[in-house]
């Protein structure tokens, strides 16, 4: 299919930008692009492409813009349950480490999951699936963590490898059975750090094989956090992991500095997210190396803290700087990739060029998927959004609103109407 009459094709090119590069951005008006077999095979100025494709199906863009398909790299989107009545609580005063230590947070969360079956898992998410992809994320990691037991870990699994091929979207895995200290672990995090050593990970490594062979390895993650995980419990979990052949990921820095994001940095992890309390040296070591910084506006948003992350120091750092959503049922229950862009935009200094390229290809690259989505170049995936509006900006510039007319996945066309995924063409 050709889509011509594209007002504004946007994209970033050339792979993931570091630093100040972050933003920089193809633009092409009176654009058309080609497509086939569920990839790009040409894009460029319409009055250049039409005569070299005269007989193509043709789909009219009718002057609107098109984008990459967002990729929101950081999700907790599998959960069963709801905590309406922890936000009332952290509303009257309660901070989020003192809801946790009451038994709520991310345990109350763990009680619910557990009891849930792999269908009922599916089907609380499912809906949460089709809110953001109808906002644009055609991407989406989806982390484990409310199981917290080998078996309850795994079970989440089955339900994200069974709903990744439900589609339409396209979900990468990750293991975080380090995510807290379950409750029959109450001030023993180092036996629960070595149970996730020498046991659960050697038994997802043979998990995977049998269940998703082909498949590339799930991230391994670990949340290093006053409350969670220490310093060395995070070392030794990230090592044991990274032995085994898993691409790594950290929860660093959303309350205190422990040190998580330079120990990302030094193993190589894939990215570190939050990254909030950063210091300056973690910034630095971010900076020098290729871990992806992915910020979670919507966090501290949905906290109603006032510190985000030092996007500006990580840029002046040279760091790879990606946003997400952190879409989870305590602090940011929100599916939209595009508000957490317009949330990055006002507190953490983005410009809409600099928002985009963070949740396109800087977000493919903190899920290791740069090298086929994340912008629209020939021979990568179709995957792509016509907004509702000639100018790209609007992604930011509105908020609270769905600015997405059709969503594009493998070359096939979704069309939204009032945040609505509707039939395919």
């Amino acid at each position: 299919m050709l889509i011509h009459n594209i007002g504004q094709l946007v994209t970033p090119q050339g792979g993931p930008q570091r630093g100040h590069r972050l933003g920089h951005l193809r633009i092409i008006p009176q654009a058309a692009l080609v497509v086939r077999e569920g990839r790009i095979v040409a894009l460029g100025p319409e009055d250049a492409l039409l005569p070299d494709y005269p007989h193509e199906p043709r789909f009219d863009a009718q002057g609107r813009a098109v984008v990459p398909g967002l990729v929101d790299p950081h999700t907790h989107l599998l959960w069963a349950g709801e905590r309406a009545a922890e936000f009332e609580m952290r509303l009257e005063g309660k901070t989020y480490l003192e809801i946790l230590q009451a038994g709520g947070g991310i345990l109350s969360t763990v009680r619910a999951t557990r009891k849930a079956s792999v269908e009922a898992l599916m089907a609380e998410t499912r809906p949460r699936l089709l809110r953001a992809f109808a906002h644009g994320a055609t991407t989406i990691e989806v982390k484990t963590g409310y199981g917290l037991a080998t078996a309850a870990e795994f079970k989440m699994l089955e339900a994200i490898l069974a709903l990744d091929d439900e589609g339409p979207w396209e979900l990468a895995p990750t293991f975080l059975a380090a995510h807290a200290i379950p409750p029959e672990f109450k001030g023993r995090g180092d036996d629960y750090a070595r149970l996730i050593c020498h046991e659960m990970l050697p038994a997802l490594k043979a998990w995977w094989s049998e269940h998703a062979a082909g498949r590339p390895l799930p991230f391994v993650d670990v949340f290093c956090e006053t409350g969670a995980f220490n310093l060395e419990q995070t070392r030794c979990i990230l090592e044991t992991a990274k032995a085994l052949g898993f691409p790594l990921k950290v929860h660093a820095d959303e309350f205190d500095n422990l040190g998580g994001a330079a120990l990302a940095a030094a193993l190589g992890a894939v990215s570190a997210d939050h990254l909030v309390t950063t210091s300056e040296a973690d910034i630095r070591a971010l900076g020098a190396s290729d871990t992806v910084a992915v910020a979670l506006p919507c966090t501290p948003f949905g906290l109603a803290e006032p510190h985000y992350t030092p996007a500006q120091a990580i840029l002046a750092a040279n760091g790879l700087l990606a946003l997400a959503t952190d879409c989870n049922p305590g602090t940011a229950w929100c599916e939209s990739m595009p508000f957490a862009m317009a949330l990055a935009t006002r507190a953490m200094r983005l410009t809409p060029a600099q928002a985009l390229a963070a949740a396109t290809i800087n977000a493919a690259a903190a899920i290791q998927r740069a090298d086929r989505i994340g912008s629209l170049e020939v021979g990568k995936q179709a995957d792509f959004l016509i907004l509702t509006t000639d100018d790209y900006r609007h992604l930011t510039y509105r908020f609270g609103t769905n600015p997405i007319g059709w969503v594009v996945k493998r070359g096939r066309f979704y069309r939204i109407e009032e945040g609505v995924v509707c039939t395919p063409n």
